[in-house]
């Protein structure tokens, strides 16, 4: 079984590493694209081709399943990826945890990029999941390109700066960019005791296998492959996913 995963940069790994430690045996395909990152700020419709384009190279490579573990690909191309693949293969998006933060927390920070706290996207959740709490938007800059490359101190200087942003009395924070959980300890350490974390990567593996099961057709399991796209192109992780448990879980994976 060959499960492709699809984001602009890191924010693929923890969804993948949950499906490494769930489910050892799958194939993955990790797609990443740096010549395009970020894909937050593009245009729409520029989102949708390199998303469409990534996918039928997933196709190619033998891909049975397409998981979007990146906020702005699912919010942008999810339906345009379902159109292209058909109904017989299963497409899996990413929604913010602003529900289940919500039924669990009186008042909620979301944490996520400029571009989607200030996004029509994240409003439209937030009245649609908010359920009574309290719901405030925290724009992380520079949060998810220091991840990326690695950049710790940068990384730690923007999650001090949403901490501080962040109202104080906020019984729960989502983590609204699938970037985030690489340093989760790192957020949890910011914030002060009790506050509650969610973000949906541990959520949308489990999805996926519920639909890799629901499957009819008698397809392998596999035998537990990582193959890395660069951007199209037979590649490796960049060095920089070495220095999170998600990436060093799956490996130091060369083309």
């Amino acid at each position: 079984m060959i499960v492709a995963l699809i984001d602009s940069g890191l924010g693929l790994l923890p969804t993948s590493a949950w499906l490494r430690r769930l489910r050892p045996e799958l194939d993955l395909v990790l797609s990443l694209d740096p010549d395009g990152a970020p894909w937050g700020p593009k245009p729409a419709e520029w989102v949708i081709e390199r998303v469409l384009g990534t996918v039928q190279r997933s196709l190619d490579r033998g891909a049975q399943v397409i998981v979007l573990p990146c906020n702005t690909a699912s919010v942008t191309a999810l339906d345009h990826v379902r159109e292209l693949v058909g109904p017989g293969i299963p497409v899996i998006g990413t929604v913010p945890a602003i529900k289940p933060a919500a039924a669990a927390c009186d008042s909620v920070a979301i944490w996520a990029t400029a571009a989607t706290t200030a996004s029509r996207y994240q409003a439209d959740l937030i009245t649609e999941f908010a359920n009574g709490s309290d719901v405030v938007g925290v724009a992380c800059h520079g949060l998810a390109d220091a991840i990326d490359r690695g950049d710790r101190a940068a990384a730690l200087a923007a999650i001090a700066s949403a901490a501080a942003r962040t109202p104080d009395g906020v019984q729960g924070v989502v983590l609204g960019c699938t970037h985030y959980p690489l340093l989760r300890d790192e957020i949890v350490a910011a914030l002060p005791a009790g506050v509650q974390l969610f973000d949906s990567a541990e959520a949308v593996a489990r999805q996926t296998l519920r639909r890799i099961d629901a499957l009819d057709a008698d397809i392998p399991a596999g035998s537990g492959t990582v193959e890395v796209l660069v951007s199209g192109r037979p590649g490796s992780l960049p060095p920089s996913a070495e220095a999170f448990d998600a990436g060093r879980i799956l490996g130091a994976i060369r083309a």
